[in-house]
């Protein structure tokens, strides 16, 4: 049997070198883990448009999606998940809508915080190539 997958989009905001963290709700899939905000798109759905109603919805902003910054794809034991992540600015402060909390995280402190298989690819992949360009 094939696995599903599932496509989610997630925003990379930056702001006096610290990003966005938003935890997960305790009735989520993967509860209380870390991740960068954002989340499923829907059928037939675009990937900013996706990434706009998520954000208004969980953190109560609108947001200008900027950039695709990578795409990676992890697999759980029964699904999998391709992930787009892009470069975001917020219009105004977010707040803590639909998930349990917010936090802004240099990247040196990233390790503080569990974040799901699909995250932590992306945190990886993110953190070589400011590594590269800071070389």
């Amino acid at each position: 049997m094939a696995q599903r997958t599932v496509r989610v989009v997630s925003a990379e905001i930056q702001q006096d070198g610290r990003y966005l963290l938003t935890q997960r709700l305790p009735t989520a899939v993967l509860p209380g883990l870390w991740e960068f905000p954002g989340g499923r798109v829907r059928d037939g759905e675009d990937d900013r448009d996706a990434l706009r109603r998520t954000l208004a919805d969980r953190i109560g902003v609108d947001a200008h999606v900027d950039e695709k910054l990578l795409e990676v794809q992890h697999d759980y034991d029964d699904w999998s998940v391709v992930m787009a992540v892009y470069r975001c600015d917020l219009e105004a402060p977010p707040e803590a809508r639909r998930v349990a909390a917010l936090a802004w995280v240099e990247a040196g402190d990233f390790g503080s915080y569990p974040f799901p298989g699909a995250d932590q690819k992306t945190l990886q992949l993110l953190l070589s190539d400011a590594s590269d360009e800071s070389a």
